[in-house]
């Protein structure tokens, strides 16, 4: 285990073991078998890919989750100390690691087959420890799909943290169709940035409309809210402004892990003391350097890159 200090950010929540496919012609009928040039293991899960994106970046960054005591348990810590993560707060749970079937058939969107594992007992107790009083920002990754981590625990912890002025920053995952909103809303008053994509949102809000959704999210407490929407870019909206922001000319190759890059893009501006919208612009950048490969982190900006590309490439930005 790396030696216990204070970071300036705590990734919290989902950790897993992705397994993917490189992209393949058609999705295979029943008994039939597809090809596919590799079939790689990758690290995975939102606290990870944001983690491992913010220690490209230069970020002193820890891992706040559960891993199972299996190999790929084994598999996710060593990935994120061979990225510079701090583990420490990476606890050992009696269940499996948390796995994720990521399927990538060309020219069409990533299909998930996901197994929640140790993730599925992470409490909020977990938060409690004194470094994380001293950090920066706290992110909390992939909420709802962590079944015992609940508004009713999560929220005493928040609001203790945000007292001591620790940053939140909370996305979500939300796997069903059950009530999320009853668990969610408590806690955007309590959440200085809330970045769902816009299936996510419209899950929760009711609305298809990405701009709807943001001022709904907002008018239930939020502060700045980030709709991710793909290849159709992200709305943003603050308190002061509503923006929508263009996506950056690159080759898509997969989707995988480029929300978990955009949120790592948009803390790193936070930490650098930039305005939403440049931190926004900054996510957007890290989300555009993910798609350029199969996994969530193996294309991911260093910060020289990620500074160079965003003077290079000017990003469209429309007020709304």
């Amino acid at each position: 285990m790396n030696a216990a200090r204070v970071a300036q950010c705590y990734c919290a929540g989902i950790l897993v073991a992705d397994h993917l496919c490189t992209p393949i012609d058609h999705l295979p009928r029943a008994g039939e078998l597809v090809l596919a040039q590799r079939l790689p293991l990758e690290i995975g899960g939102c606290a990870a890919n944001a983690a491992i994106g913010l220690a490209r970046l230069g970020i002193d960054v820890a891992v706040v989750g559960q891993v199972g005591q299996d190999p790929f348990g084994r598999f996710v810590v060593e990935q994120l100390q061979q990225h510079g993560v701090q583990t420490q707060h990476v606890r050992t749970a009696a269940e499996p690691t948390s796995g994720t079937l990521i399927i990538n058939v060309q020219g069409e969107d990533r299909r998930f087959i996901h197994s929640i594992g140790a993730n599925g007992t992470l409490r909020a107790e977990v938060l409690d420890f004194p470094e994380l009083e001293q950090a920066r920002v706290l992110f909390i990754g992939g909420y709802r799909l962590m079944p015992q981590l609940v508004a009713e625990e999560l929220g005493p912890q928040l609001e203790r943290l945000r007292q001591q002025g620790v940053r939140v920053v909370l996305d979500v995952v939300i796997p069903d169709e059950q009530d999320h909103w009853s668990q969610v809303a408590p806690l955007l008053p309590l959440v200085d940035v809330f970045l769902p994509n816009r299936d996510e949102a419209q899950a929760l809000t009711g609305r298809e409309d990405p701009v709807e959704q943001a001022r709904r999210l907002q008018r239930q407490g939020a502060g700045t809210v980030v709709i991710t929407c793909g290849d159709q870019g992200a709305v943003l909206c603050t308190a002061e402004t509503c923006v929508r922001l263009g996506t950056f000319p690159v080759e898509y190759v997969g989707g995988t892990g480029s929300g978990d890059a955009f949120t790592a893009g948009y803390i790193y501006g936070m930490l650098q003391g930039k305005d939403p919208i440049q931190c926004a612009v900054l996510g957007s950048a890290m989300g555009a350097s993910c798609v350029r490969g199969v996994g969530a982190t193996e294309t991911l900006f260093d910060r020289q890159e990620l500074e160079q590309f965003v003077q290079q490439h000017p990003l469209e930005i429309t007020p709304v």
